[in-house]
């Protein structure tokens, strides 16, 4: 059946809106040759000029808009469609007051016509958007979805939800933001790779604001090449743009290059607006470079170049770009020109997002630093971690509030050079807790039962044992469900309150006679300890960091290799080679601080930079009783330990001793809960931790640097991930980890370190012991089956661990985390 120019013109809209560029170019190609209706080939010239937008040609797009307004016999309907498109052209060039004016005469003068109505409202809210009017945004989305509902055009609806959760993004609330992308995904993945795409590129935003810059960076990559793929240079060059702004924090030289490349792309298609934005990114990340002494092959930009670009986005009401490059240069200033001490007064925008605030408070702290004013510069960088704490507040997900503190790393490590400076214990304890509370401000409300979470787990569990290596999440399938695991835990987890940051004077009433505290910081440049008792307090310089950094990188090999090398010509060699290195390690990091500590208990509290350190195998800590505290606030804090009655043992699969292990505890107890082989599933697991007191489990662990929640333990049907443990209904009181590497955990920012043993603390557990690093299995066998005994009879986690080690004479990597005394 032949099909009419009207049917023809409404099947390339369809295709239009589902994303297929080509399929609705061809469909009205097609039409105007079936029509001699000056009215219809008006619209038909509009729809055009959408595709031939999406495609690049603007100027092209424009001239065919004009041509079809001055067509004779055109209706005052088809006038303001085509007003619409002249918006839609105004936007992609960011002409804003031109497109929101075009775009009401076009929404006031198709009426209640809802074949065009609500794509004009969806249009107009974008404008109202980037000028920064996040209420009229908001109420042009809801009118359109509105509209898409009563239509029955779920995709539509879709991509208005998705734009509604872009809204939510830039007010800050990333939560809702996430929850929205999401939800839109669901239903635009199915249409086309282009609104994929679209919803990918908005999800990575997300990511980027949240901290997550590499896995923003990654996904952005991908949608550009979809984009380009479908010969899109406006939205390629938008996703190239958005990467260079994820890699600005982690990585300013790529950040440049991928600035420079969104640059070009913007000036081809025209798009003059798109273009300043990517050009002032560019700048900054040449600044940032310059900075962090990145090796570059470009020069830091000059004023000249600054500040021409500064006038040309205030020009535009650029204001957050604008503002961003300004204080970027202002900030580059304070720190490497002699005059960089003063300057014009630090102005932000009044509605400016929190990462231009922060920025601004960096740019105070710089100079104030410039003028060794360390007061004034803690007092700074202490007002910009305290807006970032207001903002982390709201989220209880461990994940997301470790994540959110690369924001801030830059005023804290300023915060904390100049807590050193002032050589007063009071401060340098103020600053240490605040770099430790920084990311574990927020008690979680333990969220509600989740089957689909528990679902999506149980099939990432089959997937990772299929793929039998470390990039199983490089999957298509695994990488999707992985993310809406996270989003699950991002949405599903919410605070229920903040934890008190206590001061130096708190904690020496906390500590008692037989207790010392020792709480580690690293400034970015070197390490540093604070020493306290109860009547006294001592700050050590430790040394510069590059030091210490190459001997802990050398360390994990050689107790990787001690572990598998423990007979033959060359275990001897092994030996000696680590036990040199951890001594070298205990006399730079331990023993300085040993006379003023006496044999007093320790409180350790460390930066994510020492998260891997095997405290307890340091020859100046054997045989010592200590436990890592996430903070000493947290410890000082910490309830009374509940009753440990009740007993559960695991021993996972492929672990030559761990029935053995799990036998020789449980003689230890009057009764335990034994869940062996076959038996012992995540599920099994999981409904035991809920119900006993104490959980020991035997089994191979694996850490995940890049994904620390999908670390976790090997089990019968797969790993036990660390998004499990917030499915438990009821946590237990102390967690016995007897598995290689579980202990270990990822720094974000220097300071901040997550794991298996956060997750559980994170969680509500008291206690942990776990170990860094690879243990072998007698070994663990050993040492953990003889520190149960202590354990049955009472003892607290630290001093049981420390008393088996005694008996046992084995020197372990296995600590006590939390509350170990």
């Amino acid at each position: 059946m032949t099909l009419s120019a009207l049917e023809l013109y409404r099947r390339g809209r369809a295709h239009l809106n589902a994303g297929r560029a080509a399929a609705a170019r061809g469909a009205l190609l097609r039409a105007q040759g079936r029509t001699d209706d000056p009215d219809l080939l008006a619209r038909i010239d509009g729809a055009l000029a959408a595709v031939i937008i999406r495609q690049g040609d603007s100027a092209l797009a424009e001239r065919m808009c004009h041509d079809a307004l001055a067509r004779p016999g055109v209706s005052s309907h088809t006038t303001a469609v085509l007003h619409g498109q002249l918006g839609l052209l105004a936007l992609e060039r960011g002409d804003l007051d031109v497109a929101v004016a075009f775009l009401e005469e076009g929404v006031e003068g198709v009426g209640d016509d809802r074949d065009y109505r609500p794509m004009m409202l969806f249009n107009r809210s974008v404008a109202h958007m980037q000028r920064g009017d996040l209420v009229a945004a908001a109420a042009d989305l809801d009118a359109a979805a509105a509209d898409y509902a009563i239509m029955g055009d779920d995709v539509q609806r879709a991509m208005a939800e998705n734009n509604s959760g872009y809204v939510a993004l830039l007010s800050g609330d990333l939560i809702s933001a996430l929850a929205s992308i999401g939800r839109a995904r669901a239903v635009m993945e199915k249409t086309s790779a282009v609104n994929t795409a679209i919803c990918e590129l908005d999800r990575a935003e997300v990511l980027r604001e949240a901290g997550m810059s590499t896995d923003a960076e990654r996904s952005l990559g991908r949608v550009a090449r979809v984009f380009a793929a479908h010969r899109m240079p406006q939205a390629r060059g938008e996703a190239e743009y958005h990467r260079a702004r994820a890699l600005l924090t982690i990585a300013p030289n790529r950040a440049a290059t991928a600035a420079s490349q969104a640059l070009r792309t913007f000036n081809r298609a025209g798009s003059t607006w798109w273009a300043l934005r990517a050009d002032a990114v560019r700048l900054r990340a040449l600044l940032a470079a310059d900075l962090e002494d990145s090796p570059s092959r470009a020069r830091p930009p000059s004023a000249q170049e600054v500040d021409v670009l500064v006038r040309e986005l205030e020009n535009r009401r650029l204001r957050a770009d604008e503002a961003s490059l300004r204080l970027s240069w202002e900030l580059w200033r304070a720190v490497r020109t002699p005059s960089g001490a003063v300057g014009a007064p630090v102005r932000t925008p009044r509605d400016a997002p929190i990462q231009v605030r922060l920025l601004a408070h960096e740019v105070r702290t710089a100079r104030s630093t410039a003028r060794r004013d360390h007061r004034s510069a803690r007092h700074h960088a202490a007002a910009g971690l305290d807006e970032l704490a207001e903002w982390q507040s709201a989220f209880g997900s461990l994940d997301l509030a470790t994540s959110l503190t690369l924001h801030g790393s830059g005023l804290m490590f300023a915060g904390l050079r100049a807590a050193a400076q002032s050589s007063k214990p009071d401060v340098f304890f103020d600053w240490a807790e605040r770099a430790r509370h920084l990311a574990q401000q927020s008690v979680p409300l333990r969220p509600p039962p989740d089957p689909e979470m528990a679902a999506e787990l149980a099939e990432l569990r089959i997937m990772r044992a299929e793929a039998g290596s470390e990039d199983w999440l490089a999957d298509p399938r695994a990488g999707a469900l992985s993310e809406r695991v996270r989003e699950r835990q991002w949405t599903g987890t919410e605070a229920a309150g903040a934890l008190r940051r206590l001061s130096l004077g708190d904690m020496h009433d906390a500590l008692d006679d037989g207790t010392a505290l020792v709480t580690y910081v690293f400034d970015g440049a070197g390490l540093f300890a604070l020493a306290v008792t109860a009547g006294s307090a001592k700050i050590f310089r430790l040394g510069d960091w590059k030091p210490i950094a190459s001997a802990l990188a050398g360390l994990r090999a050689d107790l990787d290799m001690a572990a598998l090398v423990r007979s033959g010509p060359m275990a001897s060699a092994v030996a000696t080679a680590l036990e040199s290195r951890l001594a070298m390690l205990s006399r730079v990091v331990v023993e300085p601080l040993l006379p003023f500590a006496g044999d007093r208990r320790l409180v350790l509290t460390v930066p994510g930079v020492l998260g891997g350190l095997p405290w307890g195998m340091l020859p100046a800590l054997r045989g010592r009783v200590f436990t890592l505290a996430t903070s000493a606030s947290q410890w000082a804090d910490r309830p009374p330990p509940g009753p440990r009655r009740s007993v559960g043992l695991v021993a996972g699969p492929r672990v030559a001793r761990a029935e053995e292990e799990v036998a020789g505890a449980r003689a230890a107890w009057r009764a335990a809960e034994t869940t062996t082989g076959a038996a012992a599933t995540v599920d099994a697991v999981t409904a035991l931790a809920s119900r006993v007191d104490v959980l020991h489990v035997a089994a191979h662990g694996r850490h995940s640097p890049e994904h620390p929640l999908f670390s976790g333990l090997e089990l019968a049907d797969g790993t036990l991930f660390g998004y499990d443990i917030d499915l438990i209904a009821e946590v237990p009181d102390l967690v016995v980890m007897s598995s290689c590497e579980v202990g270990r955990s990822a720094s974000r920012g220097g300071e901040e370190a997550i794991g298996m043993t956060r997750i559980w603390l994170h969680a509500g557990t008291s206690c942990v012991v776990a170990a860094p690093v690879v243990v072998a299995d007698d070994v663990a066998c050993e040492l953990l089956g003889a520190m149960h005994v202590d354990l049955a009879a009472g003892a607290v986690p630290a001093v049981a661990l420390a008393a088996a080690s005694d008996r046992t004479g084995i020197v372990a990597p296995f600590m006590t985390h939390g509350a170990g005394f």
